[in-house]
Protein backbone atom coordinates (compact mmCIF):
# COMPACT_ATOMS: atom_id res chain seq x y z
CA UNK A 1 0.00 0.00 0.00
CA UNK A 2 1.25 3.66 -0.73
CA UNK A 3 1.51 6.11 1.50
CA UNK A 4 -1.22 8.82 1.71
CA UNK A 5 -0.59 12.06 0.72
CA UNK A 6 -3.67 13.63 2.70
CA UNK A 7 -2.94 17.06 3.88
CA UNK A 8 -4.00 17.34 7.71
CA UNK A 9 -3.97 20.83 8.90
CA UNK A 10 -2.71 21.41 12.43
CA UNK A 11 -3.59 23.78 14.73
CA UNK A 12 -1.60 26.12 15.45
CA UNK A 13 -2.84 27.35 18.72
CA UNK A 14 -3.72 24.73 21.80
CA UNK A 15 -6.71 24.00 23.21
CA UNK A 16 -6.02 24.89 26.52
CA UNK A 17 -8.64 28.16 26.43
CA UNK A 18 -11.50 25.57 26.20
CA UNK A 19 -10.72 23.39 28.49
CA UNK A 20 -10.04 26.28 30.97
CA UNK A 21 -13.68 26.98 30.03
CA UNK A 22 -14.93 23.98 30.33
CA UNK A 23 -13.72 22.96 33.73
CA UNK A 24 -14.35 26.16 34.97
CA UNK A 25 -17.40 25.39 35.43
CA UNK A 26 -16.88 22.86 37.98
CA UNK A 27 -14.71 25.27 40.24
CA UNK A 28 -17.93 27.37 41.25
CA UNK A 29 -20.33 24.56 41.98
CA UNK A 30 -16.95 23.33 44.41
CA UNK A 31 -16.96 26.46 45.93
CA UNK A 32 -21.09 26.64 46.51
CA UNK A 33 -20.60 23.25 48.14
CA UNK A 34 -17.60 23.28 50.29
CA UNK A 35 -19.39 26.48 51.54
CA UNK A 36 -22.58 24.35 51.72
CA UNK A 37 -21.00 21.46 53.79
CA UNK A 38 -19.05 23.87 55.93
CA UNK A 39 -15.76 22.88 54.44
CA UNK A 40 -14.11 26.09 54.80
CA UNK A 41 -15.73 26.50 58.61
CA UNK A 42 -13.74 23.29 59.63
CA UNK A 43 -10.52 24.02 57.99
CA UNK A 44 -11.08 27.45 60.02
CA UNK A 45 -11.03 25.21 63.23
CA UNK A 46 -7.45 23.33 62.07
CA UNK A 47 -6.32 21.87 59.38
CA UNK A 48 -6.64 18.56 58.77
CA UNK A 49 -5.85 15.16 56.62
CA UNK A 50 -7.97 14.40 53.25
CA UNK A 51 -9.36 11.15 54.86
CA UNK A 52 -10.26 13.50 57.88
CA UNK A 53 -12.23 15.62 56.26
CA UNK A 54 -14.20 12.92 54.28
CA UNK A 55 -14.65 11.41 57.51
CA UNK A 56 -15.75 14.81 58.55
CA UNK A 57 -17.96 15.80 56.02
CA UNK A 58 -19.57 11.60 56.08
CA UNK A 59 -18.37 11.87 51.96
CA UNK A 60 -16.58 9.26 49.77
CA UNK A 61 -13.06 9.35 49.76
CA UNK A 62 -12.43 9.40 46.07
CA UNK A 63 -14.49 12.88 45.66
CA UNK A 64 -13.19 14.06 48.64
CA UNK A 65 -9.65 13.91 47.31
CA UNK A 66 -10.85 15.74 43.62
CA UNK A 67 -12.86 18.67 45.72
CA UNK A 68 -9.93 19.39 47.91
CA UNK A 69 -7.76 19.06 44.90
CA UNK A 70 -10.01 21.76 43.12
CA UNK A 71 -10.04 23.60 45.92
CA UNK A 72 -6.02 23.94 46.30
CA UNK A 73 -5.60 24.41 42.14
CA UNK A 74 -7.89 27.74 42.41
CA UNK A 75 -5.76 28.66 45.85
CA UNK A 76 -8.68 28.61 48.63
CA UNK A 77 -6.64 25.67 50.51
CA UNK A 78 -3.27 25.15 50.98
CA UNK A 79 -1.60 21.92 51.43
CA UNK A 80 1.17 21.55 54.02
CA UNK A 81 2.77 17.97 55.24
CA UNK A 82 -0.52 16.19 54.01
CA UNK A 83 -2.88 18.27 56.01
CA UNK A 84 -5.48 20.86 54.18
CA UNK A 85 -5.85 24.64 55.70
CA UNK A 86 -7.67 27.86 54.29
CA UNK A 87 -5.44 30.13 52.28
CA UNK A 88 -5.42 33.94 52.90
CA UNK A 89 -8.36 34.46 50.47
CA UNK A 90 -10.29 31.88 52.29
CA UNK A 91 -9.86 33.08 55.40
CA UNK A 92 -10.64 36.76 54.81
CA UNK A 93 -14.04 35.47 52.59
CA UNK A 94 -15.25 32.24 53.91
CA UNK A 95 -15.15 32.54 57.32
CA UNK A 96 -18.17 33.38 59.02
CA UNK A 97 -17.52 36.36 61.72
CA UNK A 98 -14.79 38.09 59.23
CA UNK A 99 -15.82 41.19 58.05
CA UNK A 100 -16.19 40.40 54.57
CA UNK A 101 -17.74 36.48 54.67
CA UNK A 102 -18.63 35.90 51.65
CA UNK A 103 -21.70 32.74 52.79
CA UNK A 104 -25.00 35.29 52.56
CA UNK A 105 -23.45 35.59 49.06
CA UNK A 106 -23.41 32.43 48.00
CA UNK A 107 -26.54 30.93 50.01
CA UNK A 108 -28.26 33.00 47.41
CA UNK A 109 -26.38 31.59 44.27
CA UNK A 110 -27.29 28.02 45.46
CA UNK A 111 -31.13 29.05 46.33
CA UNK A 112 -31.35 30.39 42.50
CA UNK A 113 -28.81 27.65 41.30
CA UNK A 114 -31.49 27.06 38.19
CA UNK A 115 -31.05 30.78 37.33
CA UNK A 116 -27.89 29.91 36.00
CA UNK A 117 -28.33 27.04 33.82
CA UNK A 118 -28.13 26.53 30.10
CA UNK A 119 -32.00 26.58 29.67
CA UNK A 120 -32.36 29.80 31.42
CA UNK A 121 -28.87 31.34 29.44
CA UNK A 122 -30.61 30.60 26.35
CA UNK A 123 -34.23 31.46 27.62
CA UNK A 124 -32.61 34.77 28.16
CA UNK A 125 -30.82 34.98 24.92
CA UNK A 126 -33.94 34.94 22.70
CA UNK A 127 -36.73 36.43 25.00
CA UNK A 128 -34.06 39.21 26.77
CA UNK A 129 -36.33 38.57 29.60
CA UNK A 130 -35.04 37.97 33.12
CA UNK A 131 -34.87 34.44 34.33
CA UNK A 132 -34.47 34.88 38.74
CA UNK A 133 -37.72 34.15 40.58
CA UNK A 134 -39.06 32.08 37.82
CA UNK A 135 -38.62 34.43 35.25
CA UNK A 136 -40.92 37.46 33.77
CA UNK A 137 -40.79 39.66 36.54
CA UNK A 138 -38.33 42.66 37.16
CA UNK A 139 -36.45 41.97 40.53
CA UNK A 140 -37.34 44.56 42.52
CA UNK A 141 -40.69 44.78 42.06
CA UNK A 142 -40.56 41.07 43.41
CA UNK A 143 -38.74 42.38 46.42
CA UNK A 144 -41.35 45.07 46.78
CA UNK A 145 -44.30 42.23 46.99
CA UNK A 146 -41.84 39.99 48.64
CA UNK A 147 -40.37 41.51 52.04
CA UNK A 148 -38.01 38.44 52.78
CA UNK A 149 -36.76 37.88 49.57
CA UNK A 150 -35.78 41.39 49.46
CA UNK A 151 -33.96 41.07 52.89
CA UNK A 152 -32.31 37.43 51.88
CA UNK A 153 -31.15 39.53 48.77
CA UNK A 154 -29.80 42.42 50.61
CA UNK A 155 -27.62 40.37 53.54
CA UNK A 156 -26.15 38.54 50.15
CA UNK A 157 -25.27 42.30 48.54
CA UNK A 158 -23.34 43.26 52.25
CA UNK A 159 -21.77 39.55 51.62
CA UNK A 160 -20.11 40.41 48.46
CA UNK A 161 -19.74 44.87 49.12
CA UNK A 162 -18.30 44.88 52.54
CA UNK A 163 -14.56 44.03 51.33
CA UNK A 164 -15.02 46.88 48.43
CA UNK A 165 -16.49 48.70 50.99
CA UNK A 166 -13.63 49.02 53.18
CA UNK A 167 -11.78 50.17 50.47
CA UNK A 168 -12.52 52.54 48.23
CA UNK A 169 -12.88 55.22 50.82
CA UNK A 170 -9.27 55.27 50.87
CA UNK A 171 -8.43 56.52 47.84
CA UNK A 172 -10.82 59.70 48.15
CA UNK A 173 -10.28 62.46 50.73
CA UNK A 174 -13.28 63.11 52.08
CA UNK A 175 -11.88 64.89 55.06
CA UNK A 176 -14.01 68.28 53.88
CA UNK A 177 -17.53 66.08 52.88
CA UNK A 178 -19.56 66.29 55.93
CA UNK A 179 -23.06 64.23 54.35
CA UNK A 180 -22.97 60.91 52.82
CA UNK A 181 -26.11 59.65 50.76
CA UNK A 182 -26.17 56.51 50.35
CA UNK A 183 -28.50 55.94 47.37
CA UNK A 184 -30.21 52.24 46.93
CA UNK A 185 -27.74 51.69 49.86
CA UNK A 186 -28.59 48.69 50.54
CA UNK A 187 -27.00 47.03 53.89
CA UNK A 188 -24.96 49.83 54.22
CA UNK A 189 -21.71 48.03 53.49
CA UNK A 190 -20.26 51.64 51.91
CA UNK A 191 -21.29 53.58 54.46
CA UNK A 192 -20.44 51.80 57.14
CA UNK A 193 -16.82 51.71 55.51
CA UNK A 194 -16.67 55.60 54.58
CA UNK A 195 -18.09 56.45 58.33
CA UNK A 196 -15.22 53.93 59.98
CA UNK A 197 -12.62 55.84 57.47
CA UNK A 198 -13.41 59.20 58.13
CA UNK A 199 -14.54 60.05 61.36
CA UNK A 200 -15.83 63.68 60.11
CA UNK A 201 -18.29 61.33 57.91
CA UNK A 202 -22.17 61.23 58.28
CA UNK A 203 -24.27 59.16 55.48
CA UNK A 204 -28.10 58.33 54.85
CA UNK A 205 -28.98 54.93 53.45
CA UNK A 206 -31.99 55.34 51.05
CA UNK A 207 -33.81 52.24 50.30
CA UNK A 208 -36.88 50.92 50.60
CA UNK A 209 -38.51 49.75 54.00
CA UNK A 210 -37.30 46.03 53.92
CA UNK A 211 -33.88 46.79 53.02
CA UNK A 212 -33.43 49.43 55.76
CA UNK A 213 -34.32 47.15 58.28
CA UNK A 214 -31.31 44.68 57.33
CA UNK A 215 -29.29 48.15 57.26
CA UNK A 216 -29.93 49.20 60.96
CA UNK A 217 -29.04 45.62 62.07
CA UNK A 218 -25.31 45.87 60.18
CA UNK A 219 -24.93 49.40 61.40
CA UNK A 220 -25.45 48.52 65.00
CA UNK A 221 -22.58 45.71 64.35
CA UNK A 222 -20.40 48.16 63.14
CA UNK A 223 -21.21 50.45 66.15
CA UNK A 224 -21.92 53.17 63.81
CA UNK A 225 -25.29 54.21 65.02
CA UNK A 226 -24.74 57.79 66.05
CA UNK A 227 -23.35 58.57 62.34
CA UNK A 228 -25.24 56.48 60.27
CA UNK A 229 -29.01 56.91 59.27
CA UNK A 230 -31.66 55.48 57.14
CA UNK A 231 -34.42 56.58 54.76
CA UNK A 232 -37.02 54.80 53.28
CA UNK A 233 -37.93 56.47 49.71
CA UNK A 234 -38.27 55.91 46.12
CA UNK A 235 -35.15 56.59 44.47
CA UNK A 236 -36.98 57.52 41.55
CA UNK A 237 -39.49 59.62 42.28
CA UNK A 238 -39.07 61.35 46.22
CA UNK A 239 -36.54 64.14 46.49
CA UNK A 240 -32.99 63.58 47.93
CA UNK A 241 -32.13 64.89 51.01
CA UNK A 242 -29.47 67.33 51.42
CA UNK A 243 -26.02 65.67 50.78
CA UNK A 244 -22.82 66.96 49.75
CA UNK A 245 -21.96 63.27 48.36
CA UNK A 246 -24.23 61.25 46.71
CA UNK A 247 -23.16 57.39 46.56
CA UNK A 248 -24.15 54.56 43.95
CA UNK A 249 -22.41 51.22 44.85
CA UNK A 250 -23.92 48.53 42.25
CA UNK A 251 -26.68 50.62 41.34
CA UNK A 252 -26.43 52.06 37.78
CA UNK A 253 -25.88 48.53 36.40
CA UNK A 254 -29.26 47.35 37.20
CA UNK A 255 -31.09 49.71 34.78
CA UNK A 256 -30.67 50.22 31.24
CA UNK A 257 -28.89 53.46 29.96
CA UNK A 258 -31.88 55.67 29.60
CA UNK A 259 -32.59 55.03 33.57
CA UNK A 260 -29.19 55.22 34.19
CA UNK A 261 -28.59 58.75 32.90
CA UNK A 262 -31.50 59.66 35.20
CA UNK A 263 -30.10 59.10 38.16
CA UNK A 264 -27.14 60.75 37.07
CA UNK A 265 -29.16 64.18 36.21
CA UNK A 266 -31.31 63.95 39.58
CA UNK A 267 -27.88 63.59 41.74
CA UNK A 268 -26.83 66.97 39.51
CA UNK A 269 -29.70 68.85 40.35
CA UNK A 270 -29.88 67.70 43.65
CA UNK A 271 -26.21 68.71 44.85
CA UNK A 272 -25.07 71.82 45.28
CA UNK A 273 -21.85 73.57 43.77
CA UNK A 274 -18.79 71.47 44.78
CA UNK A 275 -20.81 68.33 45.85
CA UNK A 276 -19.55 65.13 44.69
CA UNK A 277 -20.88 61.71 42.93
CA UNK A 278 -18.90 58.42 43.47
CA UNK A 279 -19.99 55.40 41.65
CA UNK A 280 -18.96 52.23 42.56
CA UNK A 281 -18.90 48.95 40.13
CA UNK A 282 -17.06 46.65 37.84
CA UNK A 283 -16.23 48.38 34.86
CA UNK A 284 -15.30 47.01 31.45
CA UNK A 285 -12.77 48.06 28.63
CA UNK A 286 -13.93 51.01 26.51
CA UNK A 287 -14.30 48.31 23.90
CA UNK A 288 -15.93 45.98 25.81
CA UNK A 289 -13.73 43.40 24.84
CA UNK A 290 -13.02 42.49 28.69
CA UNK A 291 -12.12 42.06 31.69
CA UNK A 292 -13.37 38.67 31.97
CA UNK A 293 -14.79 39.82 35.12
CA UNK A 294 -16.77 42.52 33.70
CA UNK A 295 -18.16 40.75 30.84
CA UNK A 296 -19.47 37.93 32.85
CA UNK A 297 -21.57 39.82 35.40
CA UNK A 298 -22.93 41.47 32.26
CA UNK A 299 -24.41 38.49 31.67
CA UNK A 300 -25.52 38.12 35.47
CA UNK A 301 -27.51 41.13 34.83
CA UNK A 302 -29.26 39.75 31.72
CA UNK A 303 -30.55 36.87 34.19
CA UNK A 304 -31.52 39.05 37.02
CA UNK A 305 -32.15 42.67 35.98
CA UNK A 306 -32.75 44.92 33.14
CA UNK A 307 -29.28 46.29 33.21
CA UNK A 308 -25.94 45.75 31.92
CA UNK A 309 -22.23 46.50 32.86
CA UNK A 310 -20.55 49.87 31.86
CA UNK A 311 -17.25 51.21 31.13
CA UNK A 312 -15.61 54.00 32.21
CA UNK A 313 -15.91 55.61 28.84
CA UNK A 314 -19.52 55.55 29.25
CA UNK A 315 -19.94 56.42 32.98
CA UNK A 316 -17.67 59.55 32.24
CA UNK A 317 -19.86 60.77 29.68
CA UNK A 318 -23.36 59.94 31.92
CA UNK A 319 -21.59 62.36 34.24
CA UNK A 320 -20.15 65.03 31.74
CA UNK A 321 -23.72 64.94 29.73
CA UNK A 322 -25.45 65.75 33.44
CA UNK A 323 -22.76 68.52 34.39
CA UNK A 324 -20.20 66.80 36.58
CA UNK A 325 -16.88 67.82 36.11
CA UNK A 326 -13.41 66.94 37.78
CA UNK A 327 -14.43 62.93 36.04
CA UNK A 328 -11.79 60.41 37.61
CA UNK A 329 -11.74 56.71 37.44
CA UNK A 330 -10.20 54.72 39.97
CA UNK A 331 -8.96 51.48 40.14
CA UNK A 332 -10.12 50.34 43.81
CA UNK A 333 -10.32 46.75 45.30
CA UNK A 334 -10.60 43.31 43.29
CA UNK A 335 -12.21 43.71 40.08
CA UNK A 336 -14.11 46.81 41.57
CA UNK A 337 -13.51 50.82 40.35
CA UNK A 338 -14.71 54.19 40.78
CA UNK A 339 -15.88 56.67 39.07
CA UNK A 340 -15.99 60.58 40.82
CA UNK A 341 -17.03 63.81 39.13
CA UNK A 342 -17.81 67.20 41.00
CA UNK A 343 -20.74 69.53 40.59
CA UNK A 344 -19.16 72.76 39.79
Amino acid sequence: MGISQVQVEVPKTSDKLLWDMIFGMYSYPVLLLGHKLKLFAMLAHKPRTASEVATALKIQQRPADAILAVCTSVGLLELRDDRYSLSPVAQDFLVEGKPAYFGPYLDLTIANSSVYSLESLEKALFTDAQQVYGGGREMFTVHDEQAELARVFTRSMHASSMGPGLSWPGLLDLSKTRQMLDVGGGSGAHSIGACLRWPNLRATILDTQPVTEVAKQYIASFQVSDRINTLVADMWNDPFPPADLHFYGMIHHDWPPQKSYALTEKSFKSLDSGGRIVIHDMLYRDDKTGPFAAAAFSLVMVLWTEGQQYSSKEYSAMLREAGFVDIETKQAFGHWSIVTGRKP
